[in-house]
């Protein structure tokens, strides 16, 4: 291949990743903008801890599925034409979210079905962008970079997500802090939410331009127990801690709305800003924990290509653990909670060196079904995870998130002791030795 034609190749596959990453933007906004309130959603629309708890597990349920079909069809079919069709699945969950309301309960047959239920409904489409689409979007930025050069990539695209992190909760502020009414002000959001899973599908379909590498078909449930049987040995000792962490941290996530809206009730007054309410303010305490993100994304990858990617990983966890209890233990006071939601985005700095160690072991043409055995596992096992802790939740909060530490801390140990570094220069120069 001349020298032109690798340019013209490279120019394309960074022109992909940028066109991957602006659609990532705008299905991150859409997605942190409401399914962060979501279980505060629910429980305006009578909904119970048990039952929130409940869709936390649903949520992990359908990111256990979707990963694996999702990568083995955009594997199949081209990364393109995949991500397209599961950005209008998305599209629609956000519609359906929107008119919950206004469907409101529903009677079926003699059983009256409450209108919270419609979030469940449209969670089965809102996510297939984020979890079906999830293979295909590693094989894009595999396809793109260099081995040692995985973790910058992934930051990249983690930058575009994690900037719609930090101004999709600051928009949902702002709207609270306009409509006192919680479902006059999400309404409003939901709506912004589905105009931009709109933008996001129909850019994504009009400027990507890689040649898609494709795999084999889809040969049925032999092939899933053959991925998961053949699985590069780097990746186990990973998916145990990964697996255990996500567990802990699962129980209580979907609470941490409820803690901060409900349960302390922090509000906060701000210089310019003025008084928020506790909803407008966990807006902007979601919105401190994306700008360290951002802030700690580009030097966390800098120095996991060159130092390896356990320690950086190691970090991500270790902050994972240990803030559930640092939360539910916390005083009720503004300057404590925004403290303690930045400190909370230090988990991010292991994100883009968790995915390179993720895909960086696949063979060509099987990043999307390594991607997706991957997380089939560990969600399938994280499941029960956010049922079990609603319900140790609705006995005692502070139970609960001690519990998660403690479990956390244990996965943390675990990858310590046992995870491999995977340090991408020493193999790619061995790769060139032999």
């Amino acid at each position: 291949m001349t020298d032109g034609a690798v340019s013209a190749r490279e120019a394309v596959s960074r022109r992909d990743v940028l066109v991957l990453s602006a659609a990532m933007f705008c299905f991150s906004l859409a997605f942190q903008m409401t399914s962060r309130y979501m279980p505060r959603y629910m429980s305006v629309l009578g909904a119970g801890a048990v039952a929130i708890g409940v869709y936390g597990t649903f949520g992990n349920l359908i990111s256990a599925l979707y990963p694996y079909p999702g990568g083995a069809f955009s594997d199949r079919v081209g990364s393109r034409r995949a991500l397209t069709l599961f950005g209008l699945l998305s599209t629609l969950g956000f519609v359906v979210w929107l008119l919950a309301p206004r469907i409101g309960d529903v009677t079926v047959y003699v059983v009256e079905v409450p209108a919270w239920i419609w979030v469940f409904i449209g969670l089965l489409l809102a996510q297939a962008w984020k979890s079906l689409g999830l293979g295909a979007s590693f094989a894009v930025v595999k396809q793109a970079a260099s081995k040692q050069h995985l973790a910058a990539g992934f930051a990249t695209t983690e930058t575009f997500r994690r900037t719609a992190f930090l101004v999709g909760p600051l928009l949902a502020a702002a709207a609270f802090a306009v409509y006192v009414d919680f479902v006059a002000a999400f309404t409003l959001i939901l709506a912004v939410a589905v105009a931009f899973a709109f933008f996001g599908t129909l850019s994504q379909h009009l400027l990507y331009r890689g040649e898609d590498s494709r795999g084999k078909e889809f040969e049925g449930v032999g092939q899933v127990v053959d991925d998961l049987r053949n699985m590069p040995e780097e990746l186990k000792p990973l998916l145990v801690a990964d697996t255990v962490v996500r567990f802990a941290n699962g129980a209580v996530y979907v609470f941490f709305v409820i803690v901060v809206t409900e349960l302390r009730m922090v509000d906060a007054s701000l210089p310019v800003v003025g008084y928020l309410s506790p909803d407008a303010f966990f807006g902007v305490l979601l919105g401190v924990e994306m700008l360290v993100a951002l802030l700690v994304m580009f030097p966390s990858a800098y120095v996991a290509d060159r130092v390896g990617l356990k320690p950086i990983v190691a970090l991500g966890f270790a902050v994972y653990a240990v803030f559930p209890v640092i939360l539910i233990y916390a005083p009720a006071s503004a300057a404590v909670y925004i403290a303690l939601f930045a400190f909370s985005g230090l988990r991010f700095a292991g994100l883009p060196a968790h995915k390179a160690l993720i895909v960086g072991p696949a063979e060509e043409k099987a990043g999307g079904r390594v991607t997706g055995s991957y997380y089939l596992v560990r969600n399938t096992l994280v499941v029960p995870s956010a049922v079990a802790g609603g319900v140790v939740y609705s006995v005692n909060p502070e139970a609960a998130f001690t519990l998660a530490t403690f479990i956390g801390v244990v996965g943390v140990t675990y990858f310590l002791v046992y995870g491999e570094g995977f340090e991408p220069e020493r193999r790619q120069s061995q790769e060139v030795q032999s």
